[in-house]
This record gives C-alpha cells, sequence and structure tokens, in this order.
C-alpha cells in the first residue's frame, strides 16, 4: 500500500504543479519583476516575410494583401511565399496578388520549403506565418521590435484563434491561459515554445532542424542553448480560424504530438547543456510534464482504485470520486453541450493527444509533410 500512495501524491502532485502550481508561481514571478525594459527605438531592419503553403489557393491571394497592408516601410518588407509541392494555383495566385518571390518545390515538408526561403530571401530578420493567419498591421513592426534588444534571437507573437459558428471546441479558453503563461516566461527569461502563425528569427540565428521537427518547438530552446533568448512579442498579433470542433482539435493536437515527440526523446530539448537554471525548470515543467500527463493521470487513477481497494482512508475515496467526475463530464458533453462539460471533454482529449501522437510515432514514424486542419481555411 506504501508504494500506492507513493505513486498517488507524486503524480497527482506533478500535475497539480504542471497545469496550476507552475503557471501560478511564473505569473506571480514575472509580476513581483515589474515591466519589461523597452527597447531604444531604432531604422526599422530590412525582413522578408516567409509564408509556406501547400495547395493554399483558396487563401495564398487574401494572405499576400494582408502582407501588403502590413504597417512596414514597403522597400524593407519582402514576402516571399515558398510552395511545397503544390498541385493547385496557389504559386500562380501568390504572384498574382503581389508577393515578391514565389518558389514552386517538389514535396518535401513545410520545414525544407522554409529552409528553401531562408536561402533566398534578402532580410535581416526572418518572420514567418501560415497561410491562412491574417496580421494586425501593426504586427511585423512590433514582432521586428523584439529584436531591439541584442539577446533576442527569436520572438513569437500573439494568436488569436476565432471561434467557429456552432462548434463546441474550447481551445481559445486554453490559448489565454497558455499566452498568460507565456508572456511570465518571457519576461522571467526564455519562452519555451511558439506558434506558427506569426513568429522571427535574426538571420544569424535560424537553425536548420529535421523535416519531422517543427520550428514551434525546436527553435526557441535551440536559440537559448546557444546564448539567445526566445521571447514572446504581445503587440505583435494575428488570428486564424479554429478547428470547429474538440474532436477536429484533438486530431490537430494527436499530429502535432506526433513531431513533438521525436523532438523531445532525441532533439536534445531535454539536455539541460546551455540552459539558464530558471529555464531548465521551465522546460521540465512546461514541456516534458505537460506532455507526460496522460501517463500521470493514468498512474493517479490506477494507484487511487488500488488504495480504495485496499481500504484506505476517505480522502481517496474523495480524489477516486473527483477524478470519476472528470470522466463522467467529459463522456456526457456528447449528448448535453453544456459549457463545463465541454471543458471537460476538451481537458481529456487534450491530455490524451501526447499519449496518442506518440503511439502514431512509434507505430510507423512522422511525416515531413502536412496537411490543413479541416475547417480552418
Amino acid at each position: 500500500m506504501i508504494a500506492a500512495v507513493v505513486i498517488f501524491w507524486l503524480a497527482a502532485g506533478l500535475i497539480v504543479w504542471a497545469q496550476i502550481g507552475y503557471p501560478l508561481a511564473m505569473i506571480l514571478a514575472a509580476r513581483a519583476a515589474g515591466s519589461a525594459r523597452r527597447p531604444a527605438d531604432g531604422a526599422p531592419p530590412a525582413v522578408s516575410l516567409i509564408v509556406a503553403a501547400h495547395n493554399e489557393e483558396s487563401v495564398i491571394a487574401a494572405k499576400v494583401a494582408n502582407a501588403l497592408a502590413l504597417d512596414y516601410p514597403r522597400e524593407l518588407l519582402e514576402i516571399v511565399v515558398t510552395c511545397d509541392g503544390c498541385s493547385d494555383r496557389t504559386a500562380e495566385l501568390a504572384r498574382q496578388a503581389g508577393a515578391d518571390l514565389v518558389l514552386e518545390l517538389p514535396r518535401g515538408g513545410k520545414i525544407r520549403a522554409q529552409d528553401a526561403a531562408v536561402q533566398r530571401a534578402r532580410g535581416e530578420l526572418l518572420l514567418f506565418s501560415d497561410a491562412n493567419s491574417s496580421w494586425e498591421p501593426a504586427a511585423a513592426a512590433a514582432l521586428a521590435g523584439a529584436f531591439a534588444d541584442p539577446q533576442v534571437g527569436y520572438a513569437c507573437g500573439q494568436v488569436r484563434f476565432l471561434p467557429p459558428d456552432g462548434g463546441d471546441n474550447q481551445e481559445g479558453l486554453y490559448w489565454r491561459y497558455e499566452m498568460a503563461l507565456r508572456g511570465a516566461e518571457s519576461r522571467l527569461c526564455s519562452v519555451t515554445a511558439g506558434n506558427g502563425a506569426i513568429y522571427a528569427t535574426r538571420r544569424e540565428s535560424y537553425i536548420v532542424v529535421d523535416p519531422v521537427m517543427g520550428h514551434d518547438l525546436s527553435l526557441p530552446f535551440n536559440i537559448v542553448k546557444r546564448g539567445r533568448r526566445a521571447v514572446y512579442a504581445p503587440a505583435a498579433r494575428a488570428s486564424e480560424k479554429m478547428v470547429p470542433t474538440t474532436d477536429g482539435e484533438f486530431a490537430r493536437k494527436r499530429r502535432m504530438m506526433s513531431h513533438t515527440w521525436p523532438i523531445m526523446l532525441r532533439g536534445g530539448i531535454l539536455s539541460p547543456r546551455g540552459y539558464p537554471p530558471l529555464y531548465a525548470l521551465m522546460i521540465f515543467s512546461h514541456r516534458l510534464l505537460r506532455y507526460c500527463l496522460p501517463f500521470l493521470h493514468a498512474l493517479a487513477l490506477a494507484a487511487n482504485i488500488w488504495l480504495v481497494a485496499e481500504g484506505a482512508g476517505t480522502v481517496y475515496w474523495v480524489t477516486l470520486a473527483l477524478q470519476l467526475a472528470l470522466l463522467a463530464a467529459a463522456l456526457l458533453a456528447a449528448l448535453v453541450p453544456w459549457r463545463p462539460l465541454l471543458v471537460a471533454r476538451y481537458y481529456l482529449l487534450t491530455v490524451l493527444s501526447p499519449a496518442a501522437g506518440l503511439w502514431d510515432w512509434l507505430r510507423h514514424g512522422t511525416d515531413a509533410w502536412w496537411e490543413a486542419a479541416e475547417g480552418t481555411r
């Protein structure tokens, strides 16, 4: 029984730390640290905005138009569309819309398409965006402004997910929580991950990574290991359509996690060499523990059932009831679309996605290429 007690409280403690304790500690510490120092204004640098696209004819013209409307000196802004094995009119429509450079490549995946664009791009800063994301007019200037600090090698902006019409996805709630945590991490040290909708690197900080290892997770920690900071620039804002359903969001996260596990297990993120101590804690708490949540929840539930079966104290009946209530709420959400039940369903499927992604990767590996999530275009 002693072993079951230790397993239960260790698993439960790590779950609570990862989901509540760590975010709260970071946010409070960031507030105590005071306002971030604002870098001095200077002449804007030349930038290249790179959009990797695979069969994006439905949105690419609007994306190029959105880039041309940015409040950034046109002579300093280069728009690059790199077509990854497109079989539709993406390249043609990008040229018609006014892109400065359109590359047509055989299909090799998003990362290799971005690598090819970087080789041809002229900008001092490399800005990256998804074809379906829309940037606010000030986004490019706000993103470039983060690099006024010479210690910054990577910056990601703030993406807002537009709620679907009639869908049940609760990603917006989670994303607000995630952005608050990302802001705190940036203030205290560096972010542990970015997002594909809006981010940038210095040209000399760009790193060529394995094509199955996306930039969102690979670039920040690698840039920190090389002695620079990876920061969050909340004034650099973009928006994207949200996957309409929670089931669709689970499928998207499952696909993302099949790319994440190679980074975790052989990409070097878990090696503390080159990390400041605080950043090592951030990687452990925000990345490793977050991705281990399905296994921690399974351990906590199994140990809890064992303890109740062995006649343990009342507290274990309460904790078991709470876990079973979460499962029941998630299942009931399919029949009763009440917001608290939908949040429980979203949480359960989000927690399960790392395990599903790991299974996919171990079973058949991960492809370098990708398909657009249904409903996001």
